[in-house]
């Protein structure tokens, strides 16, 4: 691959992004966990519950701020790096971000101040809601980023307007519940709650290591193990109704993923192991398990699924009919008011491919001079490096199955054991700390590099969305990037490091107490009950 202006730009924005989205999951999930270890406070009055609210609510604060300072820096990058993309579908993609930064960034902001200096200020019940407004406000958040990121993969409510040469948005509520943006939020959002799960668990287990605050150490691996456990099922059964989408909205993401080359009968089976050939347009080793893809993909067993060869054919196709529809553009370009009302129905017949004849401006300025091979060539350009998308999309799916394996044990453990885990489950537990950032990282890249060529997909190819600057400028960017980046990361680590090693600081004399008192009733109940059996 030649490594030019378009490609420094894609690794400058998958940089910037990847690297904000490991804040994103454990925000999303450790404000619902602290919301719940509140809401148990104030209906217990138990002073534990509080002390767990604080200590983890610390946490959720460092990881929130330094979140916050990494995805701003995104939002500029649409001006700075991808200036064109901005002018041409700017209507559409700026109003989900507007809106997320006057709903939602401004209600979890100001409730987030609320949450750490309202303790002594505010009546339980009204603490309890602040809690539960910051949960609101970090998941409603969410969900405007991926309405916009949802339109990208799937550009539902908008149109081309051949005067002003940009996308107009036509329908507001096509956008706001379009089908690929909802199933990304949902299954985005569980994937948060499995982090800030598996985070609790592994912290709690190394405190139970250690025999460091046992009490707040059961208790937050015992709501972890049933948030987590819930929340793993849901990764699972959402992510099955994102296949389902792209089916009939990402085609040729779906086939890469599962290194489909020719299309199958139905029910088409699912690739559980292969070595996907792109040269060769083959899996090699291919182990297949029977009409699994048919009914992820299509919900029947009648329904067949396009491989990449069809997929590549119709993308020519396309491209020839998205150069009737730039042709007449061209031609209502130059009439302006006086436009041949024959080359208007000419164009609006064609101009769903218009995108499609964008694919050529890679290789010729004008698109109606490219030759059959160069179209031939852009067909090709539809096809993503399949790889990639194969293994990452396996090892992501064979984490979330292990989530749920892990959950389930706790869960078991938690609420049918005691509180008793043995020592290499909880050492398994810190392990797996990584694990859920790893998964959320692959699916983040499944769901970006599986849309290349495109940044809008099908309306818009990624080497037309890069602005006009050198390849110096976006080296010395990416390279500052890298550096205040590193930065951030080691003041995250360090910070969230120094107060998990400090433990539960607030509040320390009066839940010691309370676990004292607590710990001689259960005693004393246990003891009554050994002396009234020998009775019975």
């Amino acid at each position: 691959m030649e490594f030019g202006i378009v490609e420094l730009s894609r690794l400058q924005f998958a940089m910037t992004a990847m690297y904000h989205f490991l804040f994103v999951p454990l925000t999303l999930g450790l404000s619902i966990l602290v919301a719940i270890m509140e809401t148990v406070y104030v209906m217990t009055n138990r002073p534990i519950w509080r002390q767990m609210t604080k200590f983890w609510g610390t946490l959720f604060g460092i990881n929130f701020v330094l979140g916050v300072a990494t995805g701003i820096t995104m939002e500029f990058q649409f001006g700075m790096n991808w200036s064109y993309y901005s002018h041409y579908v700017g209507d559409i993609f700026g109003a989900p971000l507007a809106i997320e930064g006057l709903m939602a960034f401004f209600l979890e902001a100001t409730f987030v101040g609320l949450f750490f200096f309202g303790w002594d200020k505010l009546s339980k019940v009204a603490h309890l809601t602040v809690a539960w407004l910051v949960a609101i406000g970090s998941n409603f958040s969410a969900l405007w980023i991926l309405i916009a990121n949802g339109w990208m993969q799937n550009p539902v409510g908008a149109q081309f307007n051949p005067m002003t040469m940009r996308m107009e948005m036509t329908d507001f509520y096509e956008v706001l519940f379009n089908e690929v943006a909802q199933a990304k939020f949902v299954h985005t959002v569980s994937a948060g709650y499995v982090t800030a799960s598996v985070f609790v668990l592994g912290v709690s287990a190394w405190y139970l290591l250690r025999g460091r605050h046992i009490e707040l150490a059961r208790r937050s691996i015992t709501v972890a193990a049933a948030f987590g456990l819930a929340s793993a099922f849901s990764v699972v059964l959402l992510g099955d109704e994102s296949g389902y989408s792209a089916t009939h909205s990402q085609k040729m993401k779906l086939a890469a993923i599962e290194g489909m080359w020719e299309t199958e009968a139905a029910p088409a089976s699912f690739t559980a192991f292969g070595f996907p050939d792109q040269e060769a347009r083959t899996t090699h080793y291919a182990i297949h398990v029977p009409y699994v893809m048919g009914l992820i993909g299509t919900r029947s067993l009648t329904t067949s699924i396009p491989g990449i060869e069809e997929l590549e054919s119709q993308a020519e196709t396309r491209i020839k009919s998205g150069l009737i529809a730039y042709d007449a553009l061209m031609h209502i370009r130059e009439a302006r008011d006086n436009a041949d009302p024959a080359e208007t129905a000419r164009f609006e017949a064609h101009s769903a491919d218009l995108g499609f004849a964008f694919l050529l401006k890679k290789y010729v300025d004008d698109p109606r001079q490219a030759t059959p091979e160069q179209i031939v060539q852009a067909a090709n350009d539809t096809i993503p490096t399949v790889w990639p998308l194969f293994w990452a999309f396996r090892i992501m799916v064979a984490l979330g199955f292990g989530f749920i394996a892990t959950m389930l044990y706790f869960f078991y453990r938690a609420s049918f054991k005691g509180m008793d885990f043995p020592r290499p489950a909880l050492h398994l537990a810190v392990w797996m700390i990584p694990a859920p950032w790893i998964a959320a990282e692959l699916g983040w890249f499944v769901a970006e590099f599986g849309r290349q060529p495109w940044t809008v997909d099908g309306v818009l190819p990624t080497a037309m969305s890069v602005s006009a600057l050198s390849m110096t400028e976006v080296a010395l960017t990416l390279a500052g990037f890298v550096i205040f980046y590193t930065v951030l990361f080691v003041i995250e680590m360090g910070l969230m490091l120094k107060y998990i090693r400090k433990g539960p600081f607030q509040d320390v004399e009066e839940t010691d107490a309370w676990v004292i008192r607590h710990t001689e009733r259960l005693a004393g109940r246990r003891n009554a009950d050994a002396i009234a059996m020998p009775a019975e």
